[in-house]
């Protein structure tokens, strides 16, 4: 765990992009917006977010992607860890990409993961109702990222929207790209085992 209680690996949610460099227009020039100054201005900021897991092995090292526009700005978040499951980072991608937002963001978020999805929109209010147990009365998985993931959806108001995974949705593919850029940072350098770059 790093000294912020991320597991190792993990990039920390800042408004620069995971090479460091602020968020970068997708047209126009350099700086064109600055996010903050929307939120100060009073205006809802509208975010259209990518997210995706990928694990290498189920148990295995894994990586989480984001990739949020706004304002015709991109900004690129990724992190892994090194023993972890698929569903685990799909969560991760979804919370650390909320965390990165100003609160209450008007977000249309996409994601391949049916697991999140029917999760966050339908399963979560049974869960809660019977103390974090699914309908057989066992602990619900990934019960603290749940949470977390609640709390968050909570002060924001979301859409969330289902993408079949590897198919010809550009986001999709690049927030898969950061994901496998997770993968191979905790994998460190020349041991990728199946990532691609």
């Amino acid at each position: 765990m790093s000294p912020k209680g991320r597991p190792e690996g993990e990039q920390a949610p800042k408004r620069v992009s995971a090479k460091g460099s602020p968020m970068r227009p997708t047209g126009g020039p350099e700086g064109e917006q600055d996010p903050k100054r929307v939120i100060a201005q009073g205006r809802r900021t509208s975010v259209v977010v990518y997210t995706d897991g990928a694990c290498k092995g189920n148990p295995g090292p894994g990586g989480w992607g984001a990739l949020l526009i706004r304002g015709g700005l991109e900004h690129e978040l990724f992190g892994g860890e090194r023993i972890t499951t698929n569903n685990r980072m799909e969560l991760t991608a979804v919370i650390r990409a909320l965390e990165a937002l100003e609160q209450g963001s008007d977000v249309d978020l996409y994601l391949d993961s049916q697991y999140v999805k029917q999760g966050i929109e339908s399963w979560i209010h049974t869960w809660k109702r019977n103390g974090w147990r699914t309908a057989d009365r066992k602990p619900v998985k990934n019960a603290e990222l749940w949470r977390e993931l609640d709390t968050l959806a909570k002060t924001h108001a979301i859409r969330w929207h289902w993408v079949r995974g590897h198919a010809d949705t550009p986001g999709n593919h690049r927030a898969d790209a950061l994901a496998n850029r997770g993968v191979a940072q905790v994998n460190g350098p020349g041991n990728m085992n199946g990532a691609t770059p």
